[in-house]
């Protein structure tokens, strides 16, 4: 009989194939783009473009090769957030941090990022746990674990670069017990104001509602229950996502005020639903902040359409990375579009007008209508000669992900011919990087 431990629980959770998935490559093997800039283009002036400020418009289908850049380099960021943290059950340190600030980027593998380090972050399952959990393994218990960092551009040449001098926000997925039962709270509940924690519907003003005739719920933003929970739950003494977040914001707008400045929050999974709720809750609470963008890998949906419309009345600019193949894009809950708002999104499994007013009647009334958010780049596992045959795990792996924008050129041709070459050399640098470790 298997053991279950935190490596398979997600497999176990979902029943999926658990069996070995094809070798990608990291893209920190590949030769374009890399974190050294020396194959990445001047983005200068349009950066702004390039960081959503027009809903990416024009670069999306066929794919901008700056942005293509861009995409890879932020998921980079977020694939040292997976290679950094501590996923062995047994170590007294399991799902923290392996490494110190100071040398995180050289040890993940990924050295001349042209960023510093300034704060690891923590997230905190707010889950009451019942007496018995005291003899169980200790790992299932593990109720406030390691989730990301925040890191400021330093390098001159790369700020010359960006055009700017841009933070970014790290966020892995899913690692912990307690994180997956979170995940299972899909029930959406209502958004607390900016000042307080208490879910009282009533502090937001009429400025800050939106029309009722197009967001249920009178208008008022809801969240998943489980994404909330992990952004805003306190253990003891100890701060909580959502206050580590702020504290560092306000620090860094203080200590580059003048500056002009980016902040990039990217994540995968989980850290994608997380970086859409940290965004939002950076825009409420600063409201003379500059560009806040999120960068989505594989994210499930957050809130309800209510919480669509106050992200677009924030000028939050969000790009959703979606594989088609990977369930996790569809989950939770039902998706119900009355007036097609959301005109960069080409998913077919939402509800509409069309499938009956008594469906969506039905589905309105219960707590589980979501709806999508931002931009999307719509990419497929399938239209990927290289990716036969793998199971559905592998298709919401962070890897897959990069392959796949990585080889994207647009709807019409979805794969582009150097993919291939790339991905074998890659395959060559992360064989000989497992050997030098063994």
């Amino acid at each position: 009989m298997k053991t279950l431990t935190p490596k398979n629980l997600e497999n176990f959770i979902l029943g999926w194939n658990t069996g070995p998935s094809p070798s990608l490559p990291s893209m920190s093997a590949w030769t374009v783009p890399s974190f050294s800039g020396q194959c990445l283009e001047k983005l200068g002036k349009n950066w702004m473009d390039y960081q959503g400020i027009k809903n990416w418009e024009g670069l999306l289908d066929p794919l901008d090769d700056n942005l293509r850049g861009e995409i890879i380099r932020y998921g980079n960021f977020v694939e040292v957030s997976y290679r950094a943290c501590n996923f062995d059950p047994s170590s007294p340190s399991y799902a923290m941090c392996r490494y110190s600030k100071k040398k995180l980027f050289q040890l993940c593998g990924f050295p001349g990022t042209g960023y510093r380090v300034s704060k690891y972050l923590k997230a905190t399952s707010g889950i009451q746990l019942p007496s018995w959990v005291d003899k169980a393994p200790k790992w299932m218990a593990k109720q406030s674990s390691w989730i990301g960092y925040v890191a400021i551009c330093h390098d001159q040449r790369e700020i010359s670069r960006l055009g700017r001098r841009d933070v970014v926000i790290a966020l892995r997925g899913t690692a912990t017990c307690l994180e997956w039962l979170e995940n299972l709270r899909a029930t959406l509940t209502p958004l607390p104001s900016n000042n307080n924690n208490n879910n009282n519907n009533n502090e937001y003003s009429k400025d800050n509602k939106c029309d009722s005739s197009i967001c249920p719920n009178n208008g008022f933003p809801m969240v998943e229950s489980g994404f909330l929970s992990l952004y805003t739950s306190k253990l003891g003494a100890r701060q909580s996502l959502q206050d580590m977040v702020r504290e560092e914001i306000a620090r860094i707008k203080k200590a580059y005020h003048g500056e002009a400045l980016s902040f990039t929050v990217a994540g995968h999974s989980l850290g994608a639903a997380l970086a859409t709720l940290m965004a939002y809750d950076i825009k409420q609470t600063f409201k003379e902040i500059p560009l806040v963008t999120v960068i989505s890998f594989g994210g499930p949906r957050v809130g309800n359409q209510s919480f669509r419309c106050h992200l677009d009345k924030q000028g939050t600019k969000i790009l959703r990375i979606v594989n088609s193949e990977d369930l996790i894009t569809k989950v939770p809950g039902f998706v119900i579009d009355n007036n097609n708002s959301n005109k960069n999104n080409n998913n077919n499994d939402n509800i509409t007008e069309k499938d009956g007013h008594w469906i969506q009647k039905l589905v309105e009334d219960t707590q589980w209508v979501y709806a999508d958010v931002g931009c999307e780049l719509r990419l497929s596992s399938s239209d990927s000669p290289y990716l036969n045959g793998i199971n559905i795990a592998a298709c919401h792996e962070l890897n897959t992900y990069l392959h796949l924008v990585n080889g994207f050129v647009s709807s019409n041709c979805p794969v582009r011919a150097t993919a291939k070459k790339m991905m074998q050399k890659g395959n060559n640098v992360k064989s000989k990087l497992r050997n030098d470790e063994i």
